[in-house]
């Protein structure tokens, strides 16, 4: 028998399938009503499952007309790059390594020039202005969405 983690999981995919654009708008206490489980459960799914690494991007309204957007991102043909990509950020990366990857992927026509530009000011030293390690965290985590979005197909 499946947990409830799995079955708010596969639901929501199902919704996303099911969606002409891959996107899926919800309400967190209305899913946690119709699954029987606290609103926490609900973050945790969609914490742990629908993560970047995994082709989500997840932004959330909170307030009176809260809501929680889950896209699923499609990724180029490129495969390969945008593990390669994943894999060389980790969880910290230095300035100088941020700037070589961005350097490469704007060589590669993956970027465009202001894209890169836009993406090495965004993870400037200056721009992070934050003690080691926290900045190199900060970093990677930054330069890992704002890529992931870029690279996603259609943008």
């Amino acid at each position: 028998m499946r947990n409830i983690s799995d079955l708010i999981e596969q639901y929501l995919k199902q919704m996303i399938r099911e969606s002409a654009e891959g996107i899926v708008e919800i309400q967190r206490n209305e899913l946690a009503d119709k699954f029987s489980c606290v609103p926490s459960q609900i973050n945790y799914v969609i914490a742990t499952r629908f993560t970047l690494e995994r082709g989500y991007l997840v932004e959330s309204k909170r307030g009176g007309g809260g809501y929680i957007r889950i896209r699923k991102l499609e990724l180029p043909a490129h495969q390969p790059i945008h593990e390669h990509v994943l894999r060389t950020i980790g969880g910290r990366i230095d300035q100088s390594a941020a700037e070589g990857l961005i350097g490469r992927l704007a060589e590669a026509q993956l970027l465009s020039d202001r894209e890169a530009k836009l993406l090495k000011a965004a993870v400037s030293r200056e721009a992070l202005a934050l003690n080691l390690p926290l900045r190199d965290e900060l970093r990677a985590r930054l330069l890992k969405s704002m890529l992931v979005a870029l690279l996603a197909e259609g943008n």
